[in-house]
């Protein structure tokens, strides 16, 4: 292995400690808690480094999304892989989601609460966030109803699960509630 060589790989492991870090003490304490400062602290290199790396919380807000939407959009096909029929599908893609959610809520907010500054619904909108609404696409597609734009339809569902996860997580809905929410929503949106 060159010396370049060696030196890429260990700027790749600085910035997968750093994320990772970041993401821990987010789900810890929250994201107000998540500084440059105590990044650097916690991962025992000086500012300087973590700066060569990420320009700010922003970016590394960023990363922590991308990762997370990996993981959302590998979550939702796993659940729905063993599925049968579309009804059974969209009930594990929407218990997978909100599931997902309800375990990791820093990541969930750096995907879809917090700025990132990552472009959504965009052309330069990064792959690992449109590979997560493909993996709901890919769902509810079959179920949108004739003369419905499945695009369209997936957008529709999934807002209606993120105020789900957004308003449990809250306090705002009594999380006991949630499959019969899931079957009414599936109930009243998908086409099975």
């Amino acid at each position: 292995m060159s010396v370049q060589e060696r030196k890429q790989r260990e700027r790749v492991e600085r910035e997968r400690l750093i994320v990772a870090t970041a993401r821990e003490l987010a789900e810890q304490q929250g994201w107000d808690a998540v500084t440059t400062r105590r990044l650097a602290e916690r991962i025992e290199y000086s500012q300087p480094v973590l700066y060569s790396h990420f320009r700010g919380k922003r970016e590394i807000i960023g990363a922590v999304a991308l990762e997370g939407a990996a993981e959302l959009a590998a979550a939702v096909r796993a659940a729905t892989s063993d599925a049968n029929g579309p009804r059974e599908r969209v009930t594990a893609l929407a218990h997978a989601y909100l599931d997902f959610a309800a375990r990791n809520p820093a990541v969930y907010d750096a995907i879809f609460q917090l700025d990132g500054g990552l472009a959504f619904a965009q052309e330069d909108t990064p792959a690992p966030l449109k590979d997560a609404f493909a993996a709901l696409l890919e769902s509810l597609a079959e179920v949108a109803g004739n003369g419905v734009e499945p695009g369209l339809f997936t957008e529709l569902f999934w807002a209606s699960l993120h105020g789900l996860a957004t308003l449990t997580r809250a306090g705002r809905l009594p999380p006991e509630y949630i499959g019969p929410r899931v079957e009414l929503l599936v109930d009243r949106l998908a086409v099975v």
